[in-house]
């Protein structure tokens, strides 16, 4: 089975409290988001390959690490509400290419119905961070991944905010190579196939509608 790492950084603690506060607005949800997604991002490309080039500093010459060339990204975002995980991290990794894949959930199976796909010409290159929210059923990964190894990236892993264990279960039994990355594993999922205790569809309080 694949690894899941929980980022139990302080700062990522604290700003998820405050998103999972049914009084949170929306500015503030969407803000928090954000910075949460730059922290994310931090964690899940610690792995980044560095090669070493001469610079010159303000007093001398010296080899200095960067990032290798050869090491291209793109981030996939699950629409709509990974898009609140896309912007922060675009902030920390410019350079990374974007897709989408747009995916709702049919109300009464809960199973992930596609609607739009959209990726870099050049994805089959680069090492893929899928985000989303929410791992809840785990159904929009498991549809979302599915569709996302027919063009053969160099390497995917799944980032969300928050899991479920019945999620995690369901995309280790699909996808046993993805690494799930998430900011924490909540109890379970209620009669809806919503996380609880959770923080509300992501979505909604992302976009501020219902």
């Amino acid at each position: 089975m694949a690894e899941v790492t929980v980022i139990k950084h302080p700062l990522v603690q604290h700003k998820l409290t405050l998103m999972r506060q049914a009084d949170t607005h929306t500015q503030d949800f969407r803000r928090l988001l954000k910075e949460i997604s730059m922290l994310l991002a931090y964690e899940v490309t610690r792995d980044l390959p560095l090669k070493y080039e001469k610079i010159q500093t303000p007093l001398t010459e010296m080899e200095a690490p960067i990032l290798a060339a050869d090491k291209k990204m793109v981030i996939v975002s699950i629409l709509r509400a990974g898009q609140g995980l896309l912007d922060g991290m675009l902030e920390l990794i410019p350079t990374a290419k974007v897709g989408h894949i747009g995916l709702y959930r049919e109300p009464t199976t809960l199973m992930a119905v596609e609607y739009y796909l959209k990726l870099p010409i050049d994805v089959e290159y680069r090492d893929m961070l899928v985000v989303d929210p929410m791992l809840a059923t785990g159904n929009s990964a498991v549809a979302a991944v599915d569709r996302l190894k027919e063009t053969n990236p160099t390497s995917i892993k799944f980032v969300c905010l928050l899991a479920a264990p019945e999620g995690i279960q369901h995309f280790h039994e699909q996808h046993p190579d993805v690494p799930i990355y998430t900011a924490a594993i909540d109890r379970g999922l209620d009669s809806h196939g919503y996380i609880v205790p959770g923080l509300g569809d992501a979505g909604d309080r992302l976009y501020g509608t219902r």
